[in-house]
This record gives structure tokens, C-alpha cells and sequence, in this order.
């Protein structure tokens, strides 16, 4: 017998009917991504629920059940205290379940957790630990905290009470989009996705259920194509919500038995959608959150899956990006789309030459972000320098005209960032 079934996941969905601290989120049709794969695709925006993700479904379920004495693995109803380790999200949703309890939680985090994340954790009124460089460190110290009797551990996945409060989602997904021909899921334990599969295929079995993991993180896909559970020590991707090291025996079972496909992505398909999300949908996503929307811009995902003129409900889990990422991820696609520049041009070095050249490209209507002077270069002739300037433009054709401008004045000017 499944150890998370759809009676278990609809006995949640009752019980958070019964709390005003998870949202039912809304769904959206998005045209960009629609136009870019050929699907009718519809964005299930649940990075709008409060903490900004879905962690909160299963948090709610599994320590309601704990306080009430009748969860998974509670032998004493009596729990004052719970214990988690999370990268982010997993710690908010346990830090204001305990919260609505009036239980204390004590959360490890990984020392690389995005500081808007640990803050956020602090807010709900949890004590923060910050213990490993990773994950998998943070997880090994949180189960050293919870000998007393008093204390319940509430993992991010491994548990069926909170995979079953994260199966609330897929419910929603059918109801909102009773005609949905795909569900894609973003995976890092496979907590949400096992879920999410467990109450689509019950209620839904025509709708397929699609896992979508990074090229950094692909446990999924390395243990479904191993048949047994494949782990990495240090997952390596910007979406560090799901940079979790490898599923657990749980969920990999669950996967297993109700999951259709999986497909890996990259972490530029990722950047790629979260900027899309932003300047198309308006939704500010974090990586975790754009990871099913990133196989819809990843050609080979989409063919691989068939996708074109069905309906498609990429699941955004998660909006809790930290600005330093966001900054990264806005600079990339800048630098991509030409938009962001860095320009060499070889002087001679005299007064003057450096004002001269910069109203050479503001007379371009192009903006001068830093510029700086090289002097020690190995290849320079005597006398000679480069002037490196960092330049905002509006795209190629802009471009062109700057280094036309550059070029017809007499000055040797190299595109170092793109050949030009």
C-alpha cells in the first residue's frame, strides 16, 4: 500500500480548510511561455501563498497532527517543541505552523542560505541555527536536537504527513484546471511531487505528472535511471530550494509509482525563466519556483515531453529569491541580451583621451557605468593603455553604433564581452 494516499492527502486538505494561514493561490494563463512551447500554458502561482511558498501545506498538516496526538510517528501527544533543518522555505512553513500552534521550533539552515530566507525564519518567531555549507550538513545537526521526548522533527520530505499537506496542491491544480494535459513539478527531496502525483493520478489519471529537477541537482533522474536512490553531497544550482541532495525512500517510492517523466534543465533555462516571470507575468519567482516554467524554454525538454497544444500547469512554488541571486540573475540575462557591455579601446595615453572617448559613446545615447584605465598589460607597447568601459545599451544594434562611433574616430575598439 502507497504510503501517502489520496484519502490521506484529502483528510489534509480538510484540515487546512480549517486555518487562514495557508491560501488556496490563484491560477494564470501565461501567453509568452504559451507562444514559446506551443502549450496552453496555465501558472499555478503558489509562490503567492504566505511564506511565499507551498512548504506551509505540508508544515500545517504534519504539526497540527503532532499537537493533536495523531500524526506519523507521534507516540506522546504532548509535543511542545519541533525541530527541522531546511534551505529556506520548508523553515518558514514550520516556523509559522509552530507559531499557530504555540510551540516552540528550532530550525538548522545551512550556512549558504539566502540571508531574506534565515530573517523571514527568525520573523515567525523560530530559533535559527546555521550549521554546514549545505543541506545535508544542516540535516545531520537538526537530528541531534530532538531527544527529548517533547520535540517532534519535522522533515522537509521524509515524512508522509507533510508530503500528504504538500498533495493539497495537486488537488487544487485539477480543480482549477480540470482539463490539464501535464503538471510540471519542480523535485529536490520530492516532497512536493510525490504529493502533487499521489492526488493527481487519483483524481485525474489522464493528466500526466512531470518531474523537473537542475543539471546540478538531478537526483530524480539518476535514481529513477539506477532504479535505486542516487545522492549528491554538494548539489550545485542557483535554485537552492531544491538543492537538497537526493530524495528519500518515501518519495522516491511515490515517484516511482505515480510519476510519468522527468526531464533536467539548466541553470541558464532557470535564469531564463525567472526573468521571463518577471518582465512577462509580473511574478517575482526564486530559482526552486521558475525550475517547471525553465522546461518550458528548454527546446529539447519540450520536444521530449510533447507538449505542444496541450494544457500545461507549471507549478510556482516558490517566490523567496534573495536580491544578491536576483542581481546575478538580471546581470546574466543583461550581458546575454547585450544590454550590459564591456568595451576595450587601445589609447595613446595623454590627457584628454578618456573624456573624449566617453562622449563618443554617451553621444551614442548609451550609458557609461564604470570604466577603468590599464596600464600594466603584458602586450601594451610603451605609452599605450586600455580604457575598459562597462556599458548599458539598448541591444545588438545599439551596440553597433557605439562601436561604429568608436571606430570611425580613429580608436581601435574591441567588444571583450561578445565578439564584435
Amino acid at each position: 500500500m502507497s504510503p501517502v494516499t489520496i484519502d490521506d492527502v484529502e483528510a489534509a486538505a480538510e484540515r487546512i480548510a480549517g486555518t487562514d494561514i495557508v491560501q488556496r493561490t490563484p491560477v494564470e494563463r501565461s501567453r509568452s511561455l504559451s507562444d514559446r512551447c506551443g502549450a496552453d500554458v496555465r501558472l499555478k502561482m503558489e509562490h503567492l501563498q504566505r511564506t511565499g511558498s507551498f512548504k506551509t501545506r505540508g508544515a500545517y498538516n504534519a504539526i497540527s497532527r503532532a499537537v493533536d496526538g495523531s500524526g506519523a510517528g507521534t507516540d506522546d501527544p504532548a509535543i511542545e517543541r519541533v525541530v527541522a533543518a531546511s534551505a529556506g522555505n520548508h523553515a518558514q512553513g514550520v516556523a509559522l505552523a509552530a507559531s499557530d500552534a504555540g510551540i516552540d521550533a528550532t530550525i538548522v539552515m545551512p550556512e549558504s542560505a539566502p540571508a531574506a530566507k534565515i530573517e523571514a525564519t527568525r520573523a515567525y518567531g523560530a530559533e535559527v541555527v546555521l550549521r554546514g555549507s549545505a543541506f545535508p550538513e544542516a540535516m545531520a545537526h537538526a537530528r541531534t536536537l530532538t531527544d527529548d521526548p517533547g520535540t517532534r522533527f519535522v522533515h522537509a520530505f521524509d515524512d508522509p504527513d507533510v508530503v500528504a499537506g504538500q498533495g493539497t496542491l495537486g488537488l487544487e491544480v485539477i480543480e482549477q484546471v480540470p482539463d490539464a494535459d501535464a503538471v510540471l513539478v519542480p523535485v529536490g527531496g520530492g516532497g512536493l511531487a510525490g504529493g502533487v502525483a499521489a492526488a493527481v493520478k487519483a483524481r485525474s489519471p489522464e493528466t500526466r505528472v512531470v518531474g523537473v529537477q537542475t543539471e546540478g541537482a538531478s537526483t530524480l533522474s539518476e535514481s529513477l535511471a539506477a532504479g535505486e536512490l542516487v545522492t549528491r553531497d554538494e548539489p550545485d544550482t542557483i535554485a537552492d530550494g531544491i538543492a537538497t541532495g537526493g530524495l528519500s525512500e518515501l518519495t522516491f517510492g511515490l515517484l516511482d509509482e505515480h510519476l510519468d517523466d522527468a526531464v533536467v534543465v539548466s541553470d541558464d533555462d532557470v535564469a531564463s525563466a525567472i526573468l521571463l516571470l518577471l518582465e512577462r507575468a509580473k511574478q517575482m519567482v526564486e530559482g526552486a519556483g521558475a525550475t517547471a516554467a525553465a522546461a518550458l524554454l528548454n527546446d529539447d525538454a519540450v520536444d521530449e515531453l510533447d507538449l505542444a497544444g496541450e494544457t500545461v500547469v507549471p507549478l510556482l512554488c516558490g517566490g523567496n529569491i534573495d536580491v544578491t541571486t536576483l542581481k546575478e540573475v538580471v546581470t546574466h540575462a543583461l550581458v546575454d541580451r547585450a544590454q550590459l557591455i564591456e568595451l576595450s579601446v587601445r589609447i595613446d595615453d595623454t590627457p584628454g583621451t578618456m573624456g573624449e572617448i566617453a562622449t563618443l559613446i554617451g553621444g551614442e545615447r548609451a550609458n557609461i557605468r564604470t570604466v577603468r584605465h590599464e596600464r600594466s598589460r603584458p602586450d601594451l607597447p610603451v605609452g599605450d593603455a586600455d580604457l575598459v568601459f562597462e556599458v548599458e545599451t539598448n541591444g545588438p544594434a545599439h551596440v553597433d553604433r557605439v562601436l561604429t562611433a568608436v571606430r570611425e574616430a580613429g580608436y581601435e575598439v574591441t567588444w571583450t564581452t561578445r565578439e564584435a
